[in-house]
């Protein structure tokens, strides 16, 4: 099992928090825009644990260089089933510095939007608590 999905399935934060490079870019299914920095990552990753209920891996793939993993996940927003996957790469030291989440079906990835829009005031002043802002 990878380390950053045991962490997750542990609900072990910090531990996630210490898989990211402080370079990160997340890219998130449901804005335009990525969001570079382990943070902000940091911090939405948090959003997201309050949002989905009922989270849980299902599939785990891995790349041939060990560089690139995808963690196929099922969850609940509200009473919208959601499918996903979190894709992950990693850098040289071995720390996640890229990760795109994509979701389905679209009501659910909806429903996703709503949620997560309602926790980014929240998201937003946890990551520049963290940057010392």
């Amino acid at each position: 099992m990878h380390p950053f999905r045991k962490a997750v399935e542990a609900g072990d934060l910090a531990a996630v928090e210490e898989l990211l490079a402080d370079d990160v870019v997340f890219t998130s299914p449901v804005a335009f825009k990525p969001y570079p920095g382990k943070a902000i990552t940091a911090a939405i990753l948090r959003g997201v644990t309050r949002v989905f209920t009922d989270f849980r891996y299902v599939r785990e793939i891995a790349g041939a260089d060990g560089r690139d993993h995808a963690l196929v996940f099922t969850a609940k927003v509200g009473d919208k089933e959601i499918n996903g996957c979190d894709f992950l790469h990693f850098d040289e030291d071995g720390r996640i510095d890229d990760l795109m989440v994509m979701v389905r079906p679209l009501s659910a990835a909806h429903a996703l939007s709503e949620a997560m829009g309602a926790q980014f005031e929240r998201i937003s002043r946890e990551a520049a608590e963290a940057q010392g802002r």
